[in-house]
Formats: structure tokens, C-alpha cells, sequence
């Protein structure tokens, strides 16, 4: 099967060719002709799949060959995500997929200027990719309007109502055409997404391209026990004894990102660092550096977890388990990506298990545990079982003082 046998037109199938693209993925097989046909959708495959192409072949198609002219202000597919670095990914995407047609693409977010995307809108624009707070500024500021939609598409949206933006989300779609298509593209649908899903979607062709909340298979998973107090030694005795090339890792918050990042920069090692107290400029330098290969070690809070299409990434470390058990997924899904190899290594105190019970009930797996010599923690981390359940040793039993108040097991009591 080819890309052109799938509909598309031979400026995108040259484009595509030039970006080494040989043969489409199974979720581009099944959605490239259904977004193609106008109907609405909800697909669901594993991160690293080629989602992106999903949605963004088709529906350049379908703009280069339908509608007129964009008017002012005006866009004609709009597409939501959660995060800025996202955003950004799917420019460069949409970009990239659209360079031999004749259409426009553009983000926009917050933590920079709104003048500059306000003064960029007065041209209109065929694809408008944003996160939706600053979407909300700019319609109620007249910089953009939605009487040409034609496409809403929403991608990741279990993250956008993780992160609090279901009211954003209601008051934006109260404001764009019925008469719409409308795609729901994730790795990951929570029975949240569903119900949301029932409301949006008009008859939708539902696509479950792999286990729903699985982790791609290319992705070793393996968890390593250790003390809090010493992830960040262990995470720099790995780093040093493994010979890791490139690594992402994930910790729960602003603060530790910044401990770890200068803790590798005191040792010499090229790392920098991705959380949401970062001016976005910033952000996007940290994330360009790393892509290019000039920062060894990126260390980044969840803001990372989607978006970041890195080549080759070997390793992904989470060094905190997230809070959300999806986004356990989509943390190692920066890893393993497009049918590579991959790694992901979780390190894991005794305060985390019942995180790391939710991921594994999630995945319907227990992840293998490896012990680091010189490591071994002093608190173990419990025992886990599928179900959430953790697996208690049983109670230890008081040879008889006195029967009051205790049950007779022969000569032995266990306490009430």
C-alpha cells in the first residue's frame, strides 16, 4: 500500500517522498481515507505511530480543493492541543507536509506576545494550531473569526482536560460553526474523552489501532527501587555506566527539574531543562538544542511529554512516576518511535507504588523490577498486583500470653 493508493494528491505524495515517507502507518491507512471522505472521527493508536499524518495529509488535501479564498482574521481548520511544544511540532508538521501547496499554517499560545499573533491572524489563515486560552483571547479581542471553519480537530485532548481546559473548551466550541467536521486524535481515551467524544461527534467512524492505553512495543520497560533521597545519584551513576547517548527524563516538578539539570551541569554534562516557569522562548531554544544534538541530557516536567518528536531517542528516565497513570504512556512514547528500539526506566520509591500499581493496572502488565547494586533501598517499595491492589505480607502471629481478646489458632493467637 502507497500513499497515493490511499487518495492523496501527487503534491503531497512528492512532498512526502522527499521526506522519506515510504509506506503509511496502520493508523494513516485507516484515517487518511476516512478524514478524506468528511466524516467525523475518533481514532485512538499508540504514540510514535504517525498520528500526525493521520490528519494533517488529509485535511491539507481537502483545503487546497475546497473553500475559497481565507478571508481576514478567518481560519478554515483549526486545530487544538494542550501544549505550546506541541503547538510548535504540529507547525513544523503541517509546514513541512504543506510545502508544495499553497496554503497557510499557524500557532498560536501563551507566554509570549499576543500583538504579533494578532497582527499574523490579519492575513487569515488555512490551519490555525492553539492552545486554547490563548485561542480565547484572541476571539474575544475580534483577531480571529470562525465563520469559514470547516475542520476542528483535537488532538491530545485527554491531556487539555487533565490540565483544566474543559471550560475553555466549551465556551471555544460554542463559538465555531455546527456544520463542521471534527476529529479526536490521541494515544490514550479516558471514559472523559468518550462522553466528550458522544457530545462533538456526529456518527463517528471510531479507529483503535493498537490495545486501548497501551505502550508501543518497541518501548523495554523496567523499574529500578530506590530511596527518594537518592534518584538524582542514581540517575547520574546510570547516566555514567550505561553510556547513554541522548536521554529525556521526567520529574514531577519545576524545582527538581531545575536540582537535576544544574546537578549534571556541575559535572560537565551539556543538560538543560523544560518546565512551565520557563519563558517560552527559552523553552523552545532547550528543546531546538537537544533535537540538534548540542544537550545530552533533557530534563523536563510533563510539558514535555507530548509534542517532543525526537529522532532515534534512545532512552526515556522517568525520575518521579507522573500523577496521571496515562501520561505514564505518553512520557515514554518520546521513545520507540516510528518502529525503533527504544527504553524506558522508572525510578521508584516506596512513596510511589500506588502510581506505579495504577500504571501497571493500566497497562495490564507488572513492569520488571531491576535492582542497581549500591542502590538497594532502604524502604522497599511494595509488592503490586493488576487492579491497583498492593500485595500485603501476611500478619505476623503472637505466640499465646493471653487468650482475651485474640483468636485461637492451636497454640498460636493472631490479634483482632
Amino acid at each position: 500500500m502507497t500513499f497515493a493508493s490511499l487518495g492523496l494528491i501527487e503534491p503531497l505524495v512528492r512532498t512526502l517522498i522527499t521526506l522519506g515517507y515510504e509506506t503509511p502507518t496502520p493508523i494513516q491507512l485507516q484515517a487518511i481515507p476516512a478524514v478524506l471522505q468528511g466524516g467525523d472521527l475518533l481514532a485512538a493508536a499508540q504514540t510514535g505511530t504517525g498520528k500526525t499524518a493521520g490528519f494533517a495529509l488529509p485535511l491539507l488535501q481537502r483545503l487546497s480543493q475546497e473553500g475559497a479564498k481565507t478571508a481576514s482574521n478567518c481560519v478554515r481548520a483549526l486545530v487544538l492541543v494542550p501544549t505550546r511544544e506541541l503547538a510548535e511540532q504540529l507547525l513544523h508538521s503541517f509546514t513541512a507536509y504543506g510545502e508544495l501547496l499553497p496554503l497557510r499554517s499557524y500557532a498560536v499560545y501563551g507566554g509570549v506576545a499576543i500583538n504579533p499573533q494578532m497582527m499574523a491572524l490579519r492575513k487569515g489563515t488555512d490551519v490555525l494550531i492553539a492552545t486554547p486560552g490563548r485561542l480565547l483571547d484572541l476571539y474575544r479581542q475580534n483577531a480571529v473569526k470562525f465563520s469559514q471553519l470547516q475542520v476542528l480537530v483535537l488532538d491530545e485532548a485527554d491531556r487539555m482536560l487533565d490540565l483544566g481546559f474543559a471550560d475553555e473548551l466549551q465556551q471555544l466550541f460554542m463559538t465555531l460553526p455546527k456544520r463542521r467536521q471534527t476529529l479526536l486524535f490521541s494515544a490514550t481515551f479516558s471514559a472523559t474523552i468518550r462522553s466528550l467524544a458522544d457530545e462533538l461527534l456526529h456518527d463517528p467512524l471510531q479507529i483503535d489501532i493498537s490495545p486501548r492505553n497501551s505502550a508501543a512495543r518497541t518501548v523495554t520497560q523496567h523499574v529500578i527501587p530506590v530511596d527518594k533521597k537518592r534518584k538524582s545519584e542514581l540517575f547520574l551513576h546510570l547516566l555514567a555506566q550505561r553510556s547513554w547517548g541522548q536521554v529525556l527524563v521526567f520529574a514531577k516538578t519545576r524545582v527538581a527539574v531545575d536540582q537535576l539539570a544544574e546537578a549534571l551541569q556541575a559535572q560537565g554534562i551539556q543538560a538543560d531543562a523544560i518546565h512551565g516557569d520557563r519563558p517560552q522562548p527559552s523553552r523552545l531554544r532547550a528543546l531546538a538544542r537537544f533535537k540538534a544534538g548540542e544537550v545530552q541530557v533533557l530534563v523536563a516536567t510533563d510539558v514535555a511529554a507530548r509534542g517532543l518528536d525526537i529522532e532515534a531517542l534512545p532512552v526515556v528516565v522517568n525520575l518521579d512516576l507522573p500523577i496521571v497513570a496515562e501520561d505514564y504512556i505518553h512520557r515514554i512514547g518520546r521513545t520507540g518511535r516510528a518502529g525503533a528500539d527504544g527504553e524506558a526506566i522508572s525510578l521508584v520509591s516506596a512513596d510511589e507504588v500506588r502510581q506505579l500499581a495504577a500504571i501497571e493496572t493500566l497497562l495490564q502488565t507488572l513492569l520488571p523490577r531491576e535492582s542497581e547494586p549500591g542502590f538497594e533501598p532502604e524502604h522497599k517499595v511494595p509488592v503490586t498486583g493488576l487492579g491497583g491492589q498492593l500485595i500485603k505480607k501476611p500478619k505476623k502471629l503472637k505466640k499465646n500470653k493471653s487468650a482475651k481478646g485474640r483468636i485461637h489458632l492451636g497454640d498460636w493467637f493472631e490479634e483482632k
